[in-house]
């Protein structure tokens, strides 16, 4: 029997077959911001145990559908919103997207050998990396590790305090001429670090966003992206510069428009 037949042997969990009755039953028969049932009338009437029934709740509520309030109970969720990210809206990431970013730190420190390999620098060399968080209407939608490698700001003043030193770098990599750059996204989950800046459990499903940004012909930062996946939708317009690569190929730096 080939895997196709294998793999359609497999029974489908109980909870997970309870999921689709349910996102069923979201999408006729609630609106968004409407309270569910409690857990005893949905298991009597969908016929299941409340175990069952909790294993569905909770992964619906993973994938953005479902949020519980304490108080209250398991709520419709609001619909995805939209976060654009192509450069042409957000701009070159320095003091134009401070309003929509918020510092958090900035360290400086050797590099390692993934973080070298990704910036196309020598394993060791000092980068300067920026931490932010994004908000839109008010909340935490992605965290965000931007990546500098000292040598492409050697003007780089000196600096007293951590936030004038995140501020510098930001300042410094605003200056330079963005002639082409390289995004690409993938399906993670967030990592401890992440997790606590998203403000969400670890193993939430996050959307990351990789972005090599180039200036006179070589790499001069590295922007990692961790979206909340469960509450936001990446919207790239026009310009967003996005073309599918299969894995394990590395995206060339495009130029951009």
């Amino acid at each position: 029997m080939g895997t196709t037949g294998q793999l359609s042997a497999v029974p489908e969990p109980k909870y997970w077959h309870l999921r689709t009755v349910l996102l069923r039953a979201i999408d006729t028969e609630f609106s968004t911001g409407q309270v569910l049932p409690n857990e005893r009338e949905l298991s009597a009437r969908f016929g299941v145990a409340r175990a069952t029934l909790r294993q569905a709740l909770d992964q619906l509520e993973l994938e953005g559908r479902l949020v519980r309030r304490r108080g209250i109970g398991t709520l419709i969720a609001a619909p995805r919103v939209g976060v654009p990210v192509n450069r042409q809206e957000e701009g070159w990431p320095g003091v134009g997207r401070s309003q929509a970013w918020r510092t958090v730190d900035c360290t400086t420190a050797p590099a390692s050998a993934q973080l070298a390999k990704g910036l196309g620098i020598t394993e060791g060399a000092t980068v300067h990396t920026v931490r932010r968080v994004r908000l839109v209407e008010g909340r935490v939608m992605a965290s965000e590790s931007l990546h500098v490698p000292a040598a492409a700001l050697p003007h780089l003043p000196g600096f007293r305090a951590e936030s004038d030193r995140a501020r510098s770098v930001l300042r410094q990599l605003e200056r330079l001429d963005v002639d082409g750059e390289s995004r690409s996204v993938e399906l993670g989950v967030a990592e401890a670090d992440e997790a606590v800046l998203l403000e969400r459990p670890p193993g939430t499903p996050v959307l990351v966003m990789t972005t090599q940004y180039a200036a006179a012909g070589r790499l001069v930062a590295l922007a990692v992206a961790t979206y909340r996946a469960d509450t936001c939708k990446l919207t790239f317009g026009e310009t967003g510069l996005v073309e599918v690569t299969p894995v394990g190929a590395t995206p060339e730096v495009r130029t951009a428009s």
